[in-house]
């Protein structure tokens, strides 16, 4: 451990922590005022990389799971990094959710006075119980007197509660009635099959760390079955995309085209963009031949862009819903922002939801990816034993 601490990594990665936590506690300090959310755009970046954390975490847990419910022995080598990396993204996204309270202080309040006919309530129970199983996965792999029938028993619950934790999620957005772009009934599966492909291809991205660093071996005939697998996920995610925009365009309803503007040519166009040619498509191209599947550095650049494109995804899924204020006539929406009101009643109003990210939100989230990294690492360092 103390090797690791003189890790230049290591120390790059808690140098960006610190600054998060010290913009935090500026934040803190000033109030949610400071980032750039507003009346018009009421969740940012934080709720952003909450939804793509969960969607992370859903690879590792389905894959160590799936290798003890349906006997897929090949899988079960890689069941340990598989929940550590699980592990890591539910935590880093339940630290999203707690950054993003303005008023954290009274987070008792939530035990005292919970509603649980609120879709966040749900999440925040699902998260809870998916954070217990990760936890119970490792006890159980890493204890001295292992039991692979525990680990059996786990894994039955791990995968039901896996897919349920993203569909949950995906409710939080899809049963606002009020937001035409998230009320749809395909969203829990869109949710599901994006944290299947992102969630894979970061496993696959943090497999190839591990055997760069000697921590970790894997074989490179896994890694191309992983590579299939997450080539399958990544045509049913473009499939439910797909239907989404067909069902929508198709109708040509007032809300729905305003929906389809903003989607493709408006403001979240270069998200949804990215994501449909670089995250899915290239990805999609190189891992559907045999050959390249057996090409590690392919395999890894199409990781990389899977959890690239799965990442704005959740920017356009998140911002498109807010860029029609749901109000009629008037002036529109006031911005609610310090910056709006001193620049008068011309800067105050808006018809259109407009968001940036600030300084401060930037490097908050920034450093919750870092910190996720450093828990990655020290945590593999702690349980996986170096193989020669």
């Amino acid at each position: 451990m103390a090797k690791l601490m003189k890790n230049p990594l290591v120390i790059g990665l808690a140098a960006i922590v610190l600054i998060g936590f010290g913009m935090y506690v500026y934040q803190l300090a000033n109030g949610l005022g400071i980032t750039g959310m507003n009346n018009s755009t009421s969740w940012g970046a934080y709720l952003t990389c909450f939804m793509f954390f969960v969607g992370l975490s859903a690879g590792g847990l389905i894959v160590a799971s799936s290798a003890s419910i349906f006997h897929v022995e090949k899988y079960k080598a890689v069941a340990l990094p598989a929940v550590i990396c699980s592990l890591v993204c539910i935590c880093a996204a339940g630290l999203c959710v707690l950054i993003d309270l303005g008023g954290i202080q009274r987070i008792w309040r939530l035990f005292t006075g919970m509603n649980f006919l609120s879709p966040l309530a749900w999440d925040v129970c699902v998260i809870t119980i998916y954070i217990v199983i990760n936890l119970f996965y490792l006890y159980f792999m890493c204890s001295k007197k292992a039991d692979p029938a525990k680990v059996s028993v786990v894994s039955r619950f791990a995968l039901p509660v896996a897919i349920l934790v993203h569909s949950i999620t995906a409710w939080v957005f899809g049963l606002e009635i009020a937001r035409e772009a998230w009320h749809t009934a395909i969203l829990a599966p869109i949710f599901v099959a994006s944290a299947l492909d992102s969630g894979l291809a970061l496993l696959l991205l943090a497999l190839f760390a591990l055997r760069a660093r000697g921590i970790f071996h894997t074989a490179d005939e896994l890694i191309t079955s992983l590579a299939g697998l997450l080539c399958a996920c990544v045509s049913v995610d473009f499939y439910f995309i797909f239907c989404e925009i067909l069902t929508t365009a198709y109708n040509g309803t007032e809300g729905g085209m305003a929906v389809i503007n903003t989607l493709l040519f408006g403001g979240t166009a270069p998200f949804f963009w990215f994501e449909i040619v670089c995250g899915l498509g290239v990805p999609f191209i190189i891992l559907v031949f045999a050959k390249n599947r057996r090409n590690m550095k392919l395999v890894g650049i199409a990781s990389a862009l899977i959890v690239a494109g799965v990442f704005c995804k959740r920017c356009w899924l998140m911002f498109t819903g807010f860029a029609t204020p749901n109000i009629v006539g008037a002036n529109g929406i006031t911005l609610g922002t310090t910056a709006a009101q001193a620049g008068g009643a011309a800067d105050m109003w808006s018809v259109l939801g407009t968001y940036m990210p600030t300084l401060p939100e930037v490097c908050i989230s920034v450093s919750v990816f870092a910190l996720a990294a450093l828990a990655f690492i020290v945590l593999c360092h702690a349980l996986i034993k170096p193989q020669a």
